[in-house]
């Protein structure tokens, strides 16, 4: 007596279209050949599992079987040819299952676009701007060199006044199958290389390729507040496909030079300016240039130490695609003298005896916490 088909599959009657193919999924790749080398079993239930999807999958046959049994495929029934092979055109038909089930562990099948066209490779080019590029923005015309389509023979790859001519080893599908045992497998056409048309004769400027290399004069446009590392893309600007296949895009990396006076940390600017000792213990002014060309004055006031830092509100870079800008910081270094002459010394030797604590409360205040510090150690 035949076995139910639903409970061959493992499913209920009214299991739908998506639960009937990830049971067969499951037991398919339980019971494959490929996993059991020389199990006869296992390929009987292989070959039933197969059959009862064949069968389960198209809404006519279900319809019959659900109504007739297994007697609506016997005796020339609309299914006749249910017991001998498989189902719904034979190994060809369960080819076509192996390669939607199977296909997806083998990174799924591969396409082609119809005439051998295929897609141009993407290209990149390397670009280095300074930060004052990056600050305003700008347009660059760059060179690439890339493969473009023929002229002679507009991307068809055939000499002008002839054609590519459809392989007659895969007739045009640029695959072939080969039978192996119950099934079959697909490989790409060795003699078409898989593009599904030959050239028999070649444009003798592309040699066939329906491109050539040539060097291209592009405009970039930079836009304002863009940081390091950003990537544009260039739709379209890659390498021309095969064949008059679509071309590949263009990516353009891009990297910002150091600056001799600023660091960049995203929106905002950071500036590290000297000033002599004098300026930080009496006060005074200095100033300093914006990327935007401008002049900024920065006011020490009187006793600044070093370290101290300034932000000049909106004087940073701006933001990619906003209205928004950084800051600028301004962080002081005190210069200590040197190559000092024998009056400047004596100045400077006279000042220090007239010093109290309150000149320099912070290297005061420093040293005497530290020796309490180990006095309260050593007790």
């Amino acid at each position: 007596m035949k076995r139910d088909l639903y409970e061959t599959l493992g499913v209920q009657k009214n299991a739908d279209e998506k639960e009937l193919k990830s049971a067969f999924r499951k037991l398919a790749m339980k019971y494959h050949p490929d996993r059991n080398p020389g199990d006869q079993e296992a390929e009987k239930s292989f070959k039933e599992i197969n059959q009862a999807y064949e069968t389960l999958k198209d809404p006519q046959k279900r319809a019959a079987y659900d109504r007739y049994g297994h007697a609506a495929f016997e005796q020339g029934g609309m299914g006749a040819g249910f017991g001998n092979g498989f189902a719904g055109g034979g190994a060809s038909g369960f080819s076509d299952i192996f390669e939607d089930i199977f296909g997806e562990m083998m990174g799924g099948r591969q396409r082609r676009s119809s005439g051998g066209r295929e897609r141009g490779a993407d290209l990149r080019y390397n670009m280095e701007i300074t930060l004052e590029e990056a600050f305003s923005g700008k347009t660059a015309q760059i060179r690439v060199p890339t493969s473009v389509t023929c002229d002679v023979c507009t991307g068809s790859g055939a000499k002008p006044g002839t054609s590519p001519k459809t392989c007659a080893t895969c007739q045009g599908s640029g695959r072939i199958r080969a039978a192996q045992g119950f099934f079959s497998i697909e490989r790409t056409c060795p003699t078409c290389g898989g593009r599904g048309q030959t050239i028999t004769d070649p444009c003798t400027k592309c040699h066939g390729q329906g491109r050539v290399t040539e060097e291209r004069t592009l405009s970039v446009n930079i836009p304002t507040g863009i940081e390091d590392g950003t990537r544009i893309r260039l739709s379209g600007e890659g390498e021309a496909g095969l064949r008059g296949g679509p071309a590949g895009d263009l990516y353009i990396f891009l990297s910002v030079k150091p600056h001799e006076f600023y660091q960049r940390d995203g929106a905002d600017l950071y500036c590290s300016v000297p000033i002599s000792m004098t300026t930080a213990t009496l006060g005074g002014k200095f100033d300093v240039t914006t990327l935007d060309g401008t002049k900024s004055r920065v006011t020490v006031p009187e006793g600044t130490q070093a370290g101290k830092q300034f932000r000049l509100k909106g004087k940073g870079m701006p933001v990619l695609r906003s209205n928004q800008t950084g800051d600028l910081y301004i962080q002081i270094q005190i210069e200590t003298p040197q190559k000092l002459t024998k009056r400047q010394r004596e100045l400077l030797q006279e000042f220090e005896q007239i010093s109290s604590k309150e000149n320099n409360p912070q290297s005061t205040g420093f040293f005497s916490r530290m020796k309490d510090f180990f006095d309260t150690l050593s007790e």
